[in-house]
């Protein structure tokens, strides 16, 4: 059992597990001084890379800081082995409605977009092995999810993870919006969407590139104020885009 001098120390804090669905595994986090992940290799090469969305809306004590959070720990010390609170969709209270997206650049040339926004869901089994699971706009918790066929990775060059805002106000500031890359064998990579500006609708989020024939993901997290064209002329896609609906 862990203490709390250990806890307060840091020896739980910087620990994160998640035993839903399986064995308990590590779930690490891409920051600026760490950002990059091998998400292949070792066993890991075939199977499926699930990307995982979700958020949480910031309260009015998400903003009271640190030294109020302290304070509560130390007025209620159990306190810090609740559960955290359930990540997910909350559409109907602050007008959010995150979409998971990802551009893709295919080995024999061919690019594209898999997201939502005009129908785009991908394929798994065929190019461009990567699904969504559809868009999920009114809040069932579950997020949205992407799925990337390992057992064709060489056929994938590079891949890139972003998350848009089509409905409603520019709220990246308003929330806590995770993406998470889960591994074949349990790893989980998270990312947060951190230090949004006001008023930006979109964020790059991770890159995954094939190098030496591993799958790497590199933290990114950069905002754009326009949509999917603004993203693409960040990276260099070179796509033709138009108006869209859902």
């Amino acid at each position: 059992m862990v203490s709390l001098w250990s806890y307060w120390r840091g020896g739980a804090g910087n620990q994160r597990f998640d035993t839903v669905g399986g064995p308990m595994s590590y779930a690490s986090e891409l920051t600026r001084r760490n950002s990059t992940a091998v998400l292949t290799g070792e066993g890991r090469d075939s199977g499926t890379l699930r990307v995982d969305l979700s958020w949480r809306i910031r309260t009015n004590s998400d903003f009271g800081g640190s030294q109020r959070k302290w304070l509560d720990n130390w007025r209620h010390p159990l306190e810090v082995f609740k559960p955290a609170e359930i990540k997910g969709h909350s559409h109907g209270v602050a007008n959010m409605d995150f979409d998971l997206a990802c551009l893709y650049e295919l080995t024999d040339g061919s690019k594209g977009v898999v997201q939502s926004l005009g129908g785009l869901l991908g394929e798994f089994n065929e190019a461009p092995y990567i699904k969504l699971s559809g868009d999920d706009r009114f809040g069932t918790g579950s997020g949205e999810h992407l799925y990337i066929n390992l057992d064709n990775k060489d056929d994938l060059k590079r891949l890139l993870i972003f998350v848009y805002i089509y409905d409603g106000a520019p709220t990246f500031d308003r929330a806590d919006v995770t993406v998470t890359l889960a591994t074949p064998d349990g790893k989980n990579v998270e990312i947060g969407c951190t230090d949004p500006p006001p008023q930006a609708r979109s964020c790059a989020v991770v890159l995954i590139e094939s190098e030496n024939g591993q799958l790497v993901a590199r933290r990114q997290v950069k905002y754009v104020y326009g949509f999917q064209s603004e993203i693409d002329r960040l990276y260099g896609w070179g796509m033709t885009w138009g108006r869209g609906r859902k």
